[in-house]
């Protein structure tokens, strides 16, 4: 590939490591093809054990990619529609409020699909709302997906559906949708569709508390002083033993990550021609679904400035107004560990990064557009 300078790419990967990332682990593909590969650091505590391939770690949010890509799988089979209210599927959604000026509010208009993929939904990312601490209380670690999920609206949104952008459960409230149109467990779904047609060998759900998954790379944190130190193999996503967090719930690798993204960058067609989604329904995901207070949302409190949001996915509108020469339509996201997705249909090139650093700021503003514009840079 003439125009990817992989020298550039090994050098920046490597300089991460003296910022203090304990590993850094990389794949390119273009078209099928594995065009670049590099991994370097240890992942254990005592930095002796050195990254390899397979070397598995908690996605977090990057768990929403294949959470979308179940999603769009329904739509496109037309058992699923964006515009179908959220309590057609989930009847504690009818309840939902709003809390406005402290004061609440009914809702002016249902919850719909499209606004859970979106994050315009109302919801928020916060773990101890009281519904999710009942459930838990009564349930304990056998409490279901479905069970906590139709808990969150025992609080009140935070505005009304369709209204603003607010990064939050949205997609854990999708995964319990989609359990309830198939009649499967989030989990079993994704085996079926997804896992075993790409061959994704190493992907599975994560525990609350994951220090006995055999070759876990190490969890790490950027503490208040800016210091990167280890910390335990937690998910706190994942809300109880029995819970698949739609949002940020998977363990993989990024051998297997590859392979979706892969995929997905070549309009939903695998290397051995299997296909989980058609091209028009890739491209779909990619349509911006924010206007301009939810686009204004976005910007002001994840960055990101030149990108739009389309079902679960960012997507870059405007390159120079985000200061990069990638081409626009270059979508993906990343976890709370540092990882990230991305892919372009035009090029059908893409790329995954792994690190395993929580709470570092410099991975979302820094890492990932540098890595963006080797790749896919002009």
């Amino acid at each position: 590939m003439s125009d990817f300078n992989s020298e550039k790419m090994t050098e920046y990967l490597d300089s991460l490591l003296n910022t203090g990332i304990p590993s850094v682990d990389c794949i390119v593909y273009e078209n099928h093809k594995q065009i670049y590969r590099h991994m370097n650091g240890y992942i254990d505590k005592a930095q002796t054990v050195k990254v390899k391939p397979g070397t598995l770690y908690l996605m977090f949010s990057m768990t929403k990619v294949q959470t979308m890509t179940a999603i769009m799988q329904l739509i496109e089979q037309g058992k699923l529609s964006l515009e179908d209210e959220v309590a057609k599927y989930l009847p504690a959604y009818k309840n939902a409020v709003v809390e406005k000026d402290g004061h609440i509010e009914s809702l002016a208009h249902p919850m719909l699909i499209k606004h859970l993929l979106s994050m315009q939904s109302g919801l928020d990312y916060d773990l101890s709302r009281p519904g999710i601490l009942r459930v838990i209380k009564e349930r304990g670690q056998c409490a279901t997906t479905r069970e906590l999920v139709e808990s969150f609206v025992e609080t009140p949104l935070k505005f009304q559906p369709g209204t603003h952008f607010l990064y939050s459960l949205s997609h854990d409230v999708a995964a319990a949708v989609l359990e309830v149109v198939t009649g499967m467990s989030f989990g079993e779904y994704l085996k079926k569709n997804i896992w075993e047609p790409l061959g994704l060998k190493n992907t599975f759900f994560a525990k609350p508390e994951n220090s006995s998954v055999e070759g876990l790379a190490q969890q790490y944190i950027c503490d208040e002083k800016g210091n990167i130190v280890p910390m335990d193999q937690s998910c706190c996503y994942q809300l109880s033993e029995n819970y698949q967090s739609g949002g940020a719930g998977l363990i993989s690798c990024t051998e297997d990550y590859a392979k979706l993204a892969d995929t997905l960058a070549c309009g939903g067609e695998t290397a051995d021609g299997v296909r989980i989604l058609k091209p028009e329904t890739v491209e779909l995901i990619k349509v911006n679904q924010l206007g301009k207070d939810s686009l204004d949302d976005m910007h002001s409190t994840m960055g990101r400035q030149g990108y739009g949001y389309g079902c679960g996915m960012s997507v870059l509108l405007d390159p120079e107004l985000a200061k990069s020469p990638s081409p626009a339509g270059v979508f993906g996201w990343d976890g709370a560990a540092g990882s990230c997705i991305t892919m372009d249909t035009a090029s059908k090139r893409c790329f995954v990064y792994a690190q395993h650093v929580r709470n570092y700021g410099t991975s979302y503003d820094v890492i990932h557009p540098a890595l963006r514009d080797i790749v896919f840079g002009k």
